[in-house]
């Protein structure tokens, strides 16, 4: 590959990336408020949030966890807010997978973990993950409220997810571009609300 070949695909990249980005403003901005205002409202009531999704979408629910439970912006110091990524307990996930299959990772985490009130994202780009789904289902059972982060059709989350943020774009990587820019909006958003004062004001 050229030298200038190698600088089209980087601009084309940079391009589409916020293409799909603008879009998602346009369309998701509603569901994202209401998303945040889903989670400030369960942290307000002392409960937690629980995050779950396959590759780079497990690696989005651990950047995500890692803000809330740290803090977004340094200029607002605030207390940690109760975030736990079910991606990160090796031990547990190779067990349960290998003893029962990968499907149930999440199911049971969130069956162990998830209480009435509590909220679970879960993110699929395609919207078919298994796994993910399950996870939705156990948890619309044991009363945790849901948001989904997915793709253009949603796929089986739409009718699982109390309120569902789909990105207009069929394209994995740039789906997950937008996947953690909502995260890093929605968790501006809840510390905006439940820490209204920052540093300086």
């Amino acid at each position: 590959m050229t030298n200038q070949r190698s600088k089209d695909t980087v601009a084309e990249h940079f391009r589409e990336s916020v293409r799909v980005k603008e879009h998602a403003a346009a369309e998701c901005g509603d569901a994202i408020v209401r998303a945040a205002d889903l989670i400030a409202g369960a942290f307000r009531g002392g409960r937690k949030l629980l995050l779950c999704g396959n590759g780079g979408s497990a690696a989005d629910s651990q950047h995500i966890a890692a803000e809330f439970v740290s803090v977004l912006d340094q200029r607002r110091p605030r207390p940690p807010l109760p975030a736990i990524a079910l991606t990160t307990d090796t031990s547990f996930l190779t067990a349960n997978a290998n003893d029962f299959g990968f499907e149930n990772v999440f199911a049971r985490q969130v069956e162990a973990l998830g209480g009435a009130g509590d909220v679970l994202i879960a993110i699929s780009t395609s919207g078919k993950s298994p796994n993910v789904l399950a996870a939705l289902r156990r948890a619309r059972e044991r009363g945790l409220k849901t948001v989904v982060l997915t793709g253009r059709s949603g796929g089986a989350t739409n009718e699982l997810g109390d309120v569902v943020i789909r990105v207009p774009s069929e394209s994995t990587q740039h789906i997950q571009e937008v996947h953690i820019t909502i995260g890093h909006i929605i968790c501006e958003l809840v510390e905006g609300s439940l820490h209204a004062t920052s540093a300086g004001a």
